[in-house]
């Protein structure tokens, strides 16, 4: 073969296979279609969420909720549940999220009869004042006791609560081992309406001993007074558990107690021997000793060193009476 015709396949060659390349890159760079080109980059859809108050840490039974306890986190919109307590944000997000997710058309002019989304920044910002000022839902629960436990991040629900004034509510305030106990009191034996619920007090007997005889054969009333109870919790004057913020006396005719099994049936005793009193005592004594009082000991034990009671005979200076 000539040097010439080789030469001239080498070139034909070399040609044919940049004209492929050539070919290969311009239909790579273009799209293959006008739709292609138009098609839109897809953007994930975002899932409406609302606030849902859960509680911040573990609740026992018998726990009363503070601000602290509870917290408003975010929560999918289609898992709530009807028992949940919830802001209301709900409605606010389906709109957001289908703004975000409708493709952006820029060769469109706006049409003005097209429905535009309804602008929820004003809506959200005072919900979220609320929030963060402890208003709403979260306030109204301060103060509730926990019926049944809550693990932390747990929706909080209405049938695991008691409020006061509901059924049930003084059952669950009460520790575990302690009774609930009422006794008749006035103006004058319950320190004047100053003593409230949640206050600490003594409870003092005042009864009449044997009658007695003066000098001259005429008789005398005697009179005894001891601590039946000091330093026991006042669990509710009436039907009222609680006391309405800034009031500084509650005026009833009962007094609600809690006492152990012992305290109960002393209790009840001293209430048929004769009239009850309740001395208030100071917040400084809420973890003092609680109880019986040692007077009433004595008395149980058949007397002893140191079991007596002071007699009052009218006018007569006051003796200490040995109890048997």
């Amino acid at each position: 073969m000539k040097p010439v015709r080789i030469i001239v396949l080498a070139v034909a060659a070399v040609s044919a296979i940049g004209l492929a390349l050539l070919v290969r890159g311009m239909l790579s760079g273009k799209p293959t279609s006008q739709a292609d080109a138009a098609t839109p980059i897809s953007q994930p859809v975002a899932r409406p969420t609302t606030k849902v108050l859960v509680a911040k840490r573990d609740l026992r039974v018998g726990e009363r909720l503070a601000q602290d306890d509870m917290e408003w986190q975010d929560w999918p919109a289609e898992t709530v549940n009807a028992a949940f307590i919830t802001d209301g944000s709900a409605e606010a997000a389906a709109p957001a999220a289908a703004t975000a997710a409708a493709p952006a058309d820029k060769g469109k002019k706006d049409d003005p009869k097209a429905a535009k989304p309804k602008n929820d920044a004003v809506t959200q910002v005072t919900r979220a004042v609320e929030r963060l000022s402890g208003g709403g839902a979260k306030t109204a629960l301060v103060g509730a006791v926990v019926r049944e436990p809550f693990l932390a991040g747990e929706p909080i629900v209405d049938r695991k609560l008691v409020r006061a004034g509901e059924s049930g509510y003084l059952a669950v305030v009460l520790q575990p081992g302690m009774r609930a106990m009422s006794i008749p009191v006035t103006v004058e034996t319950g320190a004047g309406g100053f003593i409230l619920p949640g206050d600490r007090v003594d409870v003092v007997l005042a009864a009449q001993v044997n009658d007695s005889e003066r000098e001259d054969g005429s008789p005398q009333k005697a009179f005894s007074s001891a601590t039946v109870l000091r330093n026991v919790k006042v669990l509710a004057i009436d039907q009222q558990t609680s006391v309405d913020r800034g009031a500084t006396t509650v005026v009833g005719a009962t007094a609600t107690l809690e006492v152990g099994q012992r305290e109960s049936e002393a209790l009840a005793l001293a209430k048929s021997m004769g009239t009850l009193s309740l001395a208030l005592r100071s917040y400084a004594d809420v973890g003092g000793p609680s109880g019986l009082g040692e007077d009433l000991i004595a008395a149980q034990r058949g007397g002893g060193a140191g079991g007596s009671v002071r007699v009052y005979r009218g006018a007569q200076q006051p003796s200490s009476v040995a109890v048997n």
